[in-house]
């Protein structure tokens, strides 16, 4: 294992996921379910979402591919579905608009009500959502088909992600101070066409599995 390889596949999968989790995205909508809650219990709950985002992630990347073939799912529809459902996400991304695959309106008012939001709707599905644990386990699986140290990188970028996310909805008043509602628009733009880019690939990937196994049959 060289280092440089290492530090590269760890760039790539971090890109990913931070991407397809997106906590900054996610800022109004937990300003918006802990408005009325002070600072040290939004921390708390931030903690205990990031911890719950990483826990879960990392067991679909552990486990998601195995789960997925004991239900009679292959890893190429699999990464069509996901790329689908990224795409879907990522053309809401790019209109700015809160894209229902992630959370819906009536998920946010529930969660307003709520004494504690930090497993749902804020770990799940506002963080660890299916386009973030689709994106775990495709990159899981592709790492696998590597060298044994390439699922590293990946587990890393889990951790890297849920550390992040804690880290931004720790700040969340802060950070919603210094980017404004344009500067959130400009990175869920940004955001948005990096997203679009994963999903084509996810759905290119999964068409290079699975058409040379329709041709061989016919």
């Amino acid at each position: 294992m060289r280092l440089r390889d290492f530090l590269y596949s760890a760039f790539l999968a971090l890109s990913a996921v931070f991407v397809v989790v997106d906590p900054v995205a996610a800022v109004p909508f937990f300003l918006a379910m802990t408005g009325e809650v002070e600072p040290a219990r939004r921390r708390e709950v931030a903690r205990r979402a990031a911890l719950v985002t990483w826990l879960v992630l990392t067991g679909f990347a552990l486990a998601g591919a195995a789960l997925f073939r004991v239900l009679g799912i292959s890893l190429p529809a699999f990464k069509i579905a996901g790329g689908v459902l990224l795409l879907i996400m990522a053309v809401d991304m790019l209109q700015t608009r809160a894209s229902e695959a992630r959370i819906t309106e009536g998920e946010v008012q529930a969660g307003a009500r709520k004494e504690d939001i930090a497993i749902v709707p804020l770990a799940m599905p506002l963080l660890a959502g299916p386009g973030s644990i689709a994106t775990v386990v495709v990159l899981m699986a592709r790492a696998r088909s590597g060298a044994w140290w390439e699922v590293l990188p990946v587990l890393l970028a889990v951790a890297l992600t849920a550390a992040a996310a804690y880290v931004v909805l720790a700040g969340a008043s802060r950070v919603d101070r210094v980017l404004g509602h344009t500067g959130m628009n400009v990175l869920q733009r940004v955001a948005g066409l990096l997203l679009a880019a994963i999903a084509i690939q996810f759905v290119i990937d999964g068409l290079g599995d699975v058409v040379p196994q329709l041709l061989r049959r016919a």
